[in-house]
């Protein structure tokens, strides 16, 4: 009897297994919703749907493209975590996600078991840029200038918990440095206010200080990420001065969890191949964004750590909401 039990659920095992193989072969056989969690225009939607429009072409499917924003993402997040799981509802969501789960009281999903990560689609950098009058010319006068100073230096965000608002927050935590946090209502705004000389530093998205770095009113010292960034090679790292710094952001793709694994390696064979074309590798460049293709197991490995990074850098920050 245990034999035969032993068998039947072998051949059941292999029935599934056929049966994800085949799902995944005639995948996707109908229109796929994209939810992308945030506003139109910003470039969450930008990455989005050039990648997915490039996915389209490939596939022969529509990949229909809907921005539901609200709470930081949690709305659009919420319908993806309640829909079917069988890859015809996925997301498009950033490291917001991982930093909500620890900002946030409660959120209404469970972050780490709501979704399945098919693939990070591009790393986003900052870039940290103070006001002329600042007299400083990179990282380490800075941080001197601060340490002089403390809590007189005031940096802008796009709020509390933002990037803006993090990346500062974790070089201040790992500098010793003491500096006066002033939210605004977005990025665009704290950069204005830079310009303007409300505020005296802040480390922001490069696509937020690209269109102002001639300007004159503000001057650049350094890059967010661990090395210096190809678009602009001679600006340096944050972490060629404070070893172990790196703030890089990214953009991912998820579908919702229990989706079967042979839809989400389909989905990731055609999102990287997307991501290897000319056209969307460098429209994701003028964007200073950079491909992050992973394979979904790598992707897993690589959010299990990024959340744990987010909860240093949201504890370092103080940053609450209830």
């Amino acid at each position: 009897m245990s034999t035969i039990r032993l068998l039947l659920g072998a051949f059941a095992t292999l029935i599934v297994l056929a049966s994800g193989l085949v799902e995944a072969q005639t995948y996707p056989a109908k229109p796929v919703r994209v939810i992308i969690v945030f506003a139109p225009g910003g470039g969450t939607d930008i990455v989005g749907r050039t990648v997915f429009q490039k996915v389209s072409e490939q596939t022969g499917q529509q990949f229909v493209v809907e921005n539901r924003a609200g709470a930081a993402g949690m709305i659009g997040a919420e319908i993806v975590s309640k829909s079917p799981a069988d890859g015809y509802t996925l997301m498009v969501y950033t490291q917001t996600m991982n930093v909500n789960a620890h900002l946030y009281a409660k959120t209404p999903y469970d972050t780490q078991k709501a979704f399945v990560g098919i693939t990070p689609l591009a790393r986003l950098v900052s870039m940290f840029a103070v006001h002329p009058s600042m007299p400083v010319k990179n990282v380490r006068e800075f941080i001197a200038l601060a340490k002089s100073r403390p809590g007189e230096i005031a940096y802008g965000s796009s709020g509390v918990g933002g990037v803006q608002h993090l990346a500062t927050s974790s070089l201040a935590s790992m500098t010793g440095i003491k500096l006066n946090h002033v939210p605004f209502k977005g990025g665009a705004p704290a950069v204005i206010a830079l310009m303007g000389g409300e505020i005296q530093a802040i480390i922001t998205p490069i696509a937020e200080i690209l269109p102002h770095m001639k300007s004159g009113r503000m001057r650049i010292i350094a890059v967010s990420s661990k090395e210096r960034v190809k678009q602009f090679p001679d600006v340096p790292s944050i972490g060629e001065t404070v070893k172990g710094y790196d703030y890089s952001s990214w953009f991912g793709a998820f579908a919702p969890a229990g989706t079967p694994r042979p839809v989400v390696d389909r989905l990731n064979a055609e999102i990287r191949k997307a991501m290897q074309d000319s056209a969307v590798a460098a429209n994701l460049s003028a964007q200073t964004l950079d491909p992050m293709p992973m394979s979904p197991d790598e992707f897993a490995s690589f959010l299990k750590a990024d959340y744990e990074k987010m909860r240093t850098a949201v504890k370092a920050s103080g940053a609450r909401v209830e």
